[in-house]
């Protein structure tokens, strides 16, 4: 079973509101940027293993991209646990970890987003 986990989104927002909500939200989750792209509006993320005062168990890693998609955008996110020295994980993660570390930052982000008349 891979540990990586590809999660694609929608938004009726562009693309430069997108990245900026995404960096709000890697903020409030306290997120390491890595690599950073505005330009491209992509986003590479360190994440550790507590967020907002959870105890996930693993370190994270996502990268993330925000396309044009026609009016809107497309959010593109790819992510995978990292062991203690910073290296993908191949075995022994926790399951669920990834996904609840997007699910946490979808949900920052959507909150940063600017309202659409």
């Amino acid at each position: 079973m891979p540990f990586e986990v590809h999660q694609e989104k929608t938004y009726s927002q562009d693309p430069a509101s997108v990245y900026h909500a995404a960096q709000k939200a890697v903020e409030t989750l306290k997120g390491q940027i890595l690599k950073s792209k505005p330009e491209a509006f992509q986003l590479e993320v360190k994440f550790d293993k507590t967020l907002l005062g959870k105890v996930l168990g693993d370190r994270t890693q996502m990268t993330c991209v925000v396309q044009s998609d026609g009016e809107g955008s497309k959010l593109v996110m790819d992510i995978y646990p990292l062991d203690a020295v910073g290296r993908k994980l191949m075995f022994g993660a926790r399951k669920g970890v990834p996904e609840e570390v997007l699910r946490l930052f979808t949900e920052n982000l959507e909150r940063n987003l600017p309202q659409t008349p």
